[in-house]
């Protein structure tokens, strides 16, 4: 249904416009309503209009490429998104989702144009929006904490990795030494006969024995295998990430010297500058400027 004048009144984005210039725009724009948790738009879907809130909340959003949401910003009442995909035509780079019960006002093009025409001045306040975002969107790519290597190696394991991880640990331990010691006193105390209760199943060299040790022992080794393959890589990752914050930090360093080059220069610069205004001090008579 088309858009409440008094409603474009309240918007920002409209302040500018006359009465009469308001009528004829609330007659072209559709005013939306979206309920709390439903999607304005997804990203990958045409972009054919911009939405200005008139009340309600729309959260600006996209998931990165590890599943994790980065929220770009919160869009309240006069606000207004979906502006990039309306210039270059191209389809929606984010999420736009409802969390509180929205009433929005849907301009298309040929609104967008009108308005432009009309006043000259709305146009700057759409390209202060976009470099508004895209100044956060970079902040937020700059300052965005990094997954740690075992957080990236945790998102990959398959059953086997982690069954040969957690069998690899424990091996390693007391308990599992204590369990053997106990389970091959057993086993022998059996089958030499020192248990009058239980008929010998295995006796002297203990053959079974051997067989089920000897398989253990195969079967151990290879999950300990598997779970040092692991550790290489996980090490790999380590080395990369290394290497990343390594590499910023020397821009960070790079940039502190030209910072500290330029300050000395200028330093340098008005020392010579007062210096030479108390030679040319003492040349005409007269003190100079003090050093």
């Amino acid at each position: 249904m088309p858009a409440d004048v008094a409603l474009l009144k309240e918007v920002p984005l409209f302040a500018a416009l006359d009465d009469e210039e308001r009528a004829l725009l609330a007659t072209q724009l559709e005013e939306v309503r979206v309920d709390a948790g439903k999607k304005v738009f997804s990203r990958g879907d045409p972009g054919g209009a911009i939405y200005i809130i008139s009340s309600g909340e729309v959260q600006l959003s996209v998931e990165d490429t590890t599943g994790h949401l980065i929220v770009f910003e919160t869009a309240r009442r006069g606000d207004f998104f979906g502006e990039l995909s309306l210039l270059d035509g191209d389809p929606r780079s984010a999420d736009a989702r409802a969390i509180q019960d929205t009433c929005a006002l849907k301009v298309d093009r040929g609104d967008l144009e009108q308005l432009f025409r009309r006043h000259p001045s709305s146009a700057m306040d759409v390209l202060t929006a976009i470099g508004r975002r895209l100044r956060e969107a970079d902040q937020l790519l700059r300052t965005r904490p990094t997954l740690s290597p075992n957080q990236t190696v945790e998102e990959r394991l398959t059953p086997i990795q982690r069954l040969a991880d957690g069998l690899s640990a424990f091996s390693g331990t007391f308990t599992f030494l204590l369990l053997h010691a106990v389970w091959f006193a057993v086993w022998m105390a059996i089958n030499l006969g020192w248990v009058r209760s239980v008929h010998p199943f295995d006796p002297f060299p203990f053959g079974l024995l051997t067989m089920v040790v000897s398989l253990e022992a195969i079967f151990l080794s290879c999950f300990v295998l598997i779970s040092q393959s692991r550790q290489a890589a996980k090490e790999r990752i380590r080395s990369d990430v290394e290497y990343d914050a390594n590499i910023r930090a020397g821009m960070e360093v790079t940039h502190l010297h030209t910072k500290v080059d330029h300050l000395y220069e200028q330093t340098m610069a008005r020392l010579a500058a007062l210096e030479r205004g108390a030679q040319d001090g003492r040349r005409l008579g007269s003190p100079g400027p003090p050093v």
